[in-house]
């Protein structure tokens, strides 16, 4: 009898290091969520700087859409860090040599037919560019995700596995319109997919589609842009990238307001 009871007394205090064993290490190994939960700054930044880089050259469509009228642009883009960026349109003959710059919070735009550099003043970032669903401030990137919002991660009502969501707020002090942005990307490699801006009531006012991944020179991303405006109907904008290097040697002298007005 005082042999049963002594292995019950034996078993039951094993139970409870063993109880208390696997109580412990629930806190001291992670689970696997939280090992895969990223750096939220590690994918705002790599959003921000996905398409820039150091520097880059890119040869690029913009394919304009309206309910009355379609037309196609092609530019040539370079940029240098996050704070120049400048755009030269080559086709068609209507709008060639219209241009673009961007030097940290000051952009200039050149329009050949009347020979005159104009200057944008910040008021003006987020008016529409050439007439198309891009903004000044989508096309020379003169905000910064990383910078310009406070961020956090979001799980919309949609949302699907393999992808993270970002909520953007725009701080107080920033000149931006946008009551927030929400963007999606990839889990595996950051890779956008979309990004849905709402205005400061709430309201969904355009969804920006990345679409084509491809690689250039090294550097893998999605080649297509699609800009769909949630309150003009039949209205849409693709910006498409044909060519790109990044990273190369880019002479400062093109970014100059001296620059703007040279035809090639």
């Amino acid at each position: 009898m005082e042999k049963s009871k002594n292995r019950i007394q034996v078993a039951a205090r094993n139970l409870i290091i063993h109880s208390f064993f696997l109580l412990t290490l629930s806190f001291c190994v992670p689970t696997s969520a939280q090992e895969s939960t990223p750096d939220i700054e590690s994918v705002i930044t790599h959003i921000d700087q996905l398409y820039r880089s150091q520097s880059s050259y890119a040869e690029m469509e913009m394919h304009i859409v309206t309910p009355h009228w379609e037309r196609t642009l092609a530019m040539t883009v370079w940029s240098k860090g996050m704070d120049k960026t400048f755009i030269r349109i080559t086709a068609p003959k209507k709008e060639q040599g219209v241009a673009t710059l961007r030097i940290e919070n000051e952009m200039w735009n050149y329009l050949p037919k009347t020979n005159k550099v104009m200057k944008i003043p910040p008021s003006m970032m987020m008016g529409s560019w050439m007439g198309s669903d891009f903004t000044n401030d989508d096309l020379v990137r003169e905000s910064s995700m990383l910078n310009d919002y406070t961020y956090q991660f979001v799980t919309p009502d949609d949302a699907s596995a393999g992808h993270l969501y970002v909520e953007l707020v725009p701080k107080e002090d920033s000149p931006i319109v946008w009551g927030k942005i929400v963007a999606a990307v990839q889990s595996s490699d950051y890779t956008p997919v979309w990004q849905r801006f709402y205005d400061e009531k709430g309201s969904l006012m355009r969804i920006m589609n990345f679409k084509e991944i491809k690689t250039f020179a090294g550097k893998t991303l999605p080649s297509v842009m699609e800009m769909l405006p949630q309150n003009k109907e039949g209205h849409k904008t693709v910006v498409r990238w044909m060519n790109a290097t990044f990273d190369s040697e880019i002479d400062d002298k093109i970014f100059t307001r001296r620059n703007l007005q040279r035809r090639r």
